[in-house]
């Protein structure tokens, strides 16, 4: 069986061909629902490798990895031994599930929200490339178990075993030709050890149009705009009956352009202009000096290594002690300190997200922020959000630029996917930027997941 792979930065999505009906579904991957957060939660870092060891399926290649990460799997039993842990005890917890465990135990187990966001980071050591590696495959073992599961609800009893990913036009803006190769391996070896034997990738702009171009009744010329967790992707592409039909596309795809500027980054805009200053940015020392405000900014990067490292590191501990004595106003640094020392900022950026997506259809957001104080919160208004992401929001309209500019030619109407292409901050700079052209939404969840199946029942059927 085959199937499209939306391994998003923000969702997983994985959908299938019903046979009798040729259309595509997109199967339940947890508590029903078709979208699964793409995090990990384990109760120790160490074990996530020794779970990818259990769940490799083929013989030759479970062989090849034991031998490969035989140091860290003999350190996960030291760990199962010192921390008493049964081997039947449950450790590896996946999409909403990681979320509750991350906010009941922040600062007990290891938690990733995004890893996609890290895999064309430049300068990765190969054992952090290996260890993305086993997040990776052990996600996307996760994903294909639970999609397998629901196929067989269907009567479908074949394992999946051949799919297409979907990948952006650019990981990373930096050095982009050796990023994207860095990121695609480690998606290729995990998804092979995850189980598919035949694995290819298509850009996402392309199979977010794919999806919206079987309902066009004439040839357009269609720029697709694609706002995602981790990326914006835009593609000039020409679409309908002409082309819809073709073996062999590229001719087709006239401009594209794309970024690591996605919906997390507004979400770090937000929590750090509008939630951090409830935590000292902005505040002064008793000198008069403005405080710093990296340190904050470190803290609400979660998508960025650097930052992440930056933040828990004994220096930064070093720096906040000597900042409580220093400040003008010392019990909001106490409050940072307390966000610190809970690993708290994953959750802090998460109410930033669900303040975005409230945004979209009301005017102004109460955040809750009592996980962290009592009655903590902040109120922010689609007035304040728009000045929070003007900078990112700039971006992504640069980039629709860059893509028509490449194509030599204006769109005839503008298709817009993706989660945060909702917001109406975003839909009006989009309108303000292509002018009188017609924009459309498309399915902003499902549309890339659509189009991965499409185009997998043309490779592998």
């Amino acid at each position: 069986m085959f199937s499209g792979f939306d391994y998003g930065t923000s969702n997983c999505a994985m959908g299938i061909i019903q046979t009798e009906s040729s259309k595509v579904s997109l199967l339940p991957l947890e508590q029903g629902k078709v979208f699964m957060p793409s995090t990990l939660y384990a109760l120790e870092r160490e074990l996530i490798c020794e779970q990818v060891g259990l769940g490799i399926t083929d013989s030759a290649d479970k062989e090849a990895f034991l031998a490969l990460r035989a140091n860290s799997l003999a350190q996960a039993r030291r760990i199962r031994q010192q921390e008493g842990l049964d081997s039947s005890e449950q450790s590896l917890f996946f999409g909403r599930s990681a979320f509750e465990e991350y906010y009941e135990f922040p600062e007990e187990g290891y938690f990733v929200k995004s890893p996609k966001s890290f895999l064309g980071a430049s300068g990765l050591r190969p054992e952090q490339v290996f260890f993305f590696e086993d997040i990776v495959t052990a996600m996307m073992q996760n994903v294909k178990r639970q999609a397998e599961k629901s196929a067989a609800a269907l009567g479908l009893k074949d394992p999946i075993e051949h799919t297409v990913i979907g990948r952006p036009v650019n990981f990373q803006g930096l050095n982009a030709e050796q990023s994207n190769k860095q990121a695609i391996d480690i998606l290729t070896v995990s998804a092979k050890r995850a189980g598919f034997k035949s694995v290819e990738f298509l850009y996402e702009p392309i199979a977010a149009g794919l999806n919206f171009e079987a309902e066009l009744s004439e040839n357009k010329t269609v720029l697709v705009v694609d706002i995602g967790g981790g990326t914006t992707d835009c593609a000039m592409v020409r679409m309908g009956p002409d082309h819809k039909n073709q073996e062999q596309r590229q001719q087709d795809f006239i401009g594209h352009s794309g970024e690591r500027i996605g919906g997390n980054d507004l979400d770090i805009q937000l929590a750090g202009s509008n939630l951090m200053p409830l935590f000292g940015m902005g505040t002064e020392l008793k000198n008069g000096k403005p405080v710093s405000t990296k340190t904050f900014w470190d803290a609400v990067s979660t998508n960025d290594i650097s930052a992440q490292s930056n933040f828990n590191s004994l220096q930064t501990e070093l720096y906040l002690d000597q900042l409580v004595r220093d400040s003008a106003s010392p019990e909001l640094i106490r409050r940072f300190i307390k966000l610190r020392d809970d690993k708290q900022n994953h959750h802090l950026v998460r109410s930033s997200e669900q303040c975005k997506i409230e945004l979209s259809s009301k005017p102004e957001h109460r955040v809750d922020l009592s996980f962290i104080e009592r009655d903590l919160s902040e109120v922010v208004t689609r007035e304040l959000f728009a000045e929070a992401v003007n900078r990112p929001v700039e971006k992504m309209t640069a980039l629709m630029d860059e893509a028509i500019v490449q194509a030599g030619c204006k769109p005839d109407l503008v298709y817009v996917t993706g989660g945060s292409g909702q917001s109406p901050v975003i839909r009006q700079a989009i309108k303000e930027k292509i002018g009188e052209v017609e924009v459309l939404d498309g399915d902003h969840f499902g549309s890339v997941a659509s189009g991965l199946t499409v185009w997998a029942e043309r490779l592998f059927r």
